[in-house]
């Protein structure tokens, strides 16, 4: 009897009744969360990439990574040469044909290449120099030109982190007008940009009308060449960068675009195609710039200024 007296207690004991009290334990979970955490810290978040690429970038060091080599150039005759000289376009060597008359341009080119104090001057005779360039019309001055030294274009982005700033970078598609190119550069070191980006085919390089265009800001305002344009724009991206391209049929003016006060590559195209297709399809955003005046399209170093300013615009807002 006492055992089944036992039973029906244990029974009985699980019916509802008075519980016994948590003594605090759960008291954390009826406080509150605090404040929202900023947009950085939010995992998810656009911002909280962007600063995980910073973080990134500033725990490892950075390895320069070459973009190739262009090639040596030869620039020809007594204006272009001393136009070269004094615009500080680089140059190795200067050839003078012997028995050269003395005239005023050839006195200031030698002046001019004596005073920068890297450049060798050479005396050779005239069948030499028809040799050199081909028959041109040297006029007895020979100015020969390095080959430019490319970046990398991840280069272009890891010196802005480096530095604590967003990077602002210009990327050209089917620019082949190196005078363009040398707009574009000036326009980057005028508003405070990281360099420039350029395909390594079927586009402009940095050669001797590039860097008189740029007038001597090329000296510091890196250009970075790409082996494949869409695939560096994708490296991009995945380091939190956003990538803007210029359109005429985009769908946002470019003075709307918030996005253009971050991190961001600019993506401008030929006068006559724009951008190519996977170009286009690439980008997260395409603007375009309002023209009333009815233009049908701007050249590359035009265009690239006016967003160029736009982004300056939104950094200093």
């Amino acid at each position: 009897m006492a055992g089944n007296s036992q039973r029906r207690n244990r029974r009985t004991s699980n019916k509802k009744g008075a519980t016994v009290g948590s003594g605090g334990k759960r008291r954390r979970g009826l406080e509150g969360k605090g404040p929202t955490p900023p947009a950085s810290a939010r995992k998810g978040h656009a911002k909280n990439r962007i600063a995980n690429a910073k973080a990134k970038q500033a725990q490892r060091r950075p390895v320069a990574r070459r973009g190739g080599k262009g090639t040596s150039e030869m620039v020809v005759g007594r204006n272009p040469v001393f136009e070269a000289l004094r615009d500080g376009v680089p140059a190795s060597t200067l050839y003078v044909q012997q028995f050269i008359d003395n005239d005023e341009r050839v006195r200031e080119a030698l002046q001019l290449a004596t005073g920068r104090g890297d450049v060798h001057i050479m005396e050779a005779p005239r069948p030499e120099l028809d040799r050199m360039t081909n028959g041109l019309n040297h006029q007895g001055l020979v100015l020969q030109v390095p080959p430019y030294e490319y970046a990398h274009p991840e280069d272009l982005a890891a010196a802005a982190f480096d530095d604590g700033e967003d990077p602002l970078i210009v990327a050209l598609d089917g620019v082949t007008d190196p005078r363009n190119l040398g707009a574009v550069v000036r326009s980057v070191s005028a508003f405070g940009g990281h360099g420039v980006v350029v395909p390594e085919r079927r586009a402009a390089g940095m050669t001797a009308g590039a860097w008189k265009t740029s007038a001597g800001t090329a000296a510091r305002t890196p250009v970075a060449r790409a082996t494949n344009l869409t695939r560096a724009l994708e490296a991009y991206q995945k380091a939190g960068i956003t990538v803007v391209g210029l359109s005429a049929d985009g769908e946002t003016e470019v003075g709307e675009l918030d996005a253009l006060g971050g991190p961001v590559v600019i993506v401008v195209g030929s006068e006559g195609k724009g951008l190519s297709r996977l170009v286009g399809e690439t980008c997260d955003f395409l603007v375009r710039i309002p023209m009333p005046g009815g233009a049908e399209s701007l050249n590359a170093g035009v265009a690239a200024g006016v967003v160029l300013y736009e982004a300056s615009r939104h950094r200093r807002a």
